[in-house]
């Protein structure tokens, strides 16, 4: 099976970010994700549901934004991060952000955040801006999990307490293919702070993947994933 990492569209829209991944993707694939990657793979499975045969969600949500006072308060914690980014720089605004979402048994652990501080440095205070507008404007997925007719795996860290674990049982409740597993002493970012897990979790999903007509569809990941993925947060 081959094996890509999509690189992130400029699109300013989850859906329009989809579009671009499917432009460049080949007709059939396995599709997996992490966090706001996962949400651009449920809009990819919105539009083209015919060319995706297996799913990956990680560490991730389906909801739109909440109305009212819950909404506004989302939308000012994303623009106070916007601010240290367009002031002080991403790197800046990486560490306050890491401190939510790596597990705290591993913020002392320096070749992790080294690691993940320099995937935030690739990218611009623009790209950040981009993203919070999508990320803000994003779609109700509710009725793409629930029509989701292809091998789905659902993985979370045990201690994320961005995408926490609850999310991912709402959401496999909705979708009928789906399994879910938790990785122990793992946040948000899962697939680094636990990659061996992860791996493990990962593989058993796919192996009933590939259609008959298709036996060796294309996985695409989309960012990010690890070890050097060029995700900025969500």
């Amino acid at each position: 099976m081959d094996c890509h990492v999509a690189e992130q569209g400029n699109a300013r829209t989850l859906t329009g970010l989809a579009q671009q991944l499917l432009e460049k993707a080949p007709d059939h694939m396995l599709l997996a994700g992490h966090s706001m990657g996962a949400r651009i793979v449920l809009e990819a499975v919105r539009l083209a549901p015919e060319r995706i045969h297996g799913v990956a969600l990680m560490d991730t949500g389906y909801l739109p934004r909440l109305a009212g006072e819950a909404g506004a308060q989302e939308e000012r914690n994303r623009m106070a991060l916007l601010e240290v980014a367009q002031t002080q720089g991403v790197l800046a605004m990486a560490k306050v952000w890491a401190q939510g979402m790596v597990h705290p048994d591993r913020l002392s652990d320096n070749a992790l955040m080294d690691d993940i501080l320099h995937m935030f440095a690739q990218k611009s205070a623009h790209d950040f801006e981009r993203q919070i507008h999508a990320l803000l404007n994003r779609p109700d997925a509710s009725s793409v999990l629930q029509a989701l007719k292809v091998p789905t795996v659902m993985v979370c860290g045990q201690q994320d307490a961005w995408s926490p674990p609850a999310q991912h049982v709402a959401m496999q409740q909705l979708s009928p293919h789906s399994s879910l597993d938790l990785i122990a002493d793992a946040g948000h970012m899962a697939p680094w702070n636990s990659p061996k897990p992860w791996q493990k979790h990962f593989a058993p999903g796919y192996k009933s993947a590939s259609p008959k007509s298709n036996p060796s569809p294309s996985l695409r990941a989309q960012r990010g994933n690890p070890p050097h993925s060029n995700r900025i947060p969500d």
